[in-house]
């Protein structure tokens, strides 16, 4: 089938279903353009909340389909590829998180959104990239163990005077991000601006013009004055800032800068999803309820 055809079908299906699309950033090119809305975590979760839809077909990794599943019981959640996990999120497993929490019993958990639902139900509030450091400075405990990612915890360590105990894990893919890959992109464009997502080592953090989430990077790189910029996260980012600012230049920090499992779903996945009501996200509901509690607090915190 061509892709014209492909995504005609999906449109009737969709109409069919009653069904929204929803992508991540990171997704392919064609994906993000058959969506219905495309955002970072937070605008993500904000926005399954909003659909008054009967499915959401959520198109990224597991654990952001969990989240839309616990965020809307009442709604059919669907992951047009299972086995897109999460590298990151399965760094962190409960067992491990109930010993940290043992040794730390005044300490609060930050959960990065980046994680399963059953670590957003050992938790006491989520987070995402965009509100970390909000989320931290609004608890009143002093002690934070954060997780799972020890370079968003070094981030928001930097902006708080909370004590963050970090968890031992991180993105691979903003992980393999280096400082050397920076310097080389700034010699190479010396006049582009170096935005980072904080999930990036603090050492290439240093070097950033600007430190954001993918919302912000876009927000930022589009009212800008400046024309070009080296883009320091995940390349599927450059698809959407073209789209919001196509007269400026962007370019990948790294070759390396590209998730697997975010480019696990494309439009044929996405149409037989549809066409089969496949594959469902289920949480079980102890785990849904105590993990929702997690995420409304998140929704709840004001950010700036």
């Amino acid at each position: 089938m061509q892709q014209a055809e492909l995504i005609e079908r999906i449109k009737e299906l969709k109409i069919k279903r009653n069904a929204v699309i929803l992508a991540h950033y990171y997704s392919r090119p064609e994906v993000q353009d058959i969506a219905d809305f495309v955002g970072d975590s937070l605008g993500l979760s904000q926005e399954a909340v909003r659909q008054t839809a009967d499915v959401i077909v959520f198109c990224g990794v597991h654990f952001m389909g969990e989240s839309a599943a616990i965020l809307c019981p009442d709604k059919t959640v669907l992951l047009p590829e299972i086995d897109a996990t999460c590298p990151m999120a399965d760094m962190v497993d409960i067992e491990g998180l109930k010993r940290e929490k043992e040794k730390h019993p005044d300490a609060l958990v930050v959960c990065y959104v980046n994680s399963s639902a059953a670590i957003k139900a050992e938790s006491y509030i989520c987070c995402t990239s965009a509100n970390a450091v909000e989320v931290v400075n609004s608890l009143e405990a002093d002690e934070v163990i954060f997780v799972p990612d020890k370079n968003l915890a070094a981030y928001v360590e930097a902006r708080t005077d909370k004590k963050i105990i970090p968890w031992e894990g991180h993105c691979p893919t903003h992980h393999q991000i280096l400082r050397e890959d920076v310097l080389k992109m700034k010699e190479k464009h010396p006049e582009a601006k170096f935005i980072a997502h904080p999930e990036c080592r603090p050492e290439v953090l240093e070097l950033a013009d600007h430190i954001a989430s993918t919302r912000g990077m876009i927000m930022y790189a589009k009212n800008s004055p400046a024309k070009e910029f080296i883009i320091g996260t995940e390349c599927g980012l450059l698809h959407g800032l073209h789209k919001a600012a196509p007269e400026k230049k962007y370019y990948c920090v790294s070759e390396f800068a590209c998730c697997p499992s975010m480019k696990m779903v494309n439009l044929e996945k996405v149409l037989v999803s549809l066409e089969k009501v496949q594959h469902v996200v289920t949480v079980p509901y102890n785990v849904r309820t105590r993990a929702k509690e997690a995420l409304d607090r998140m929704l709840a915190v004001k950010i700036r």
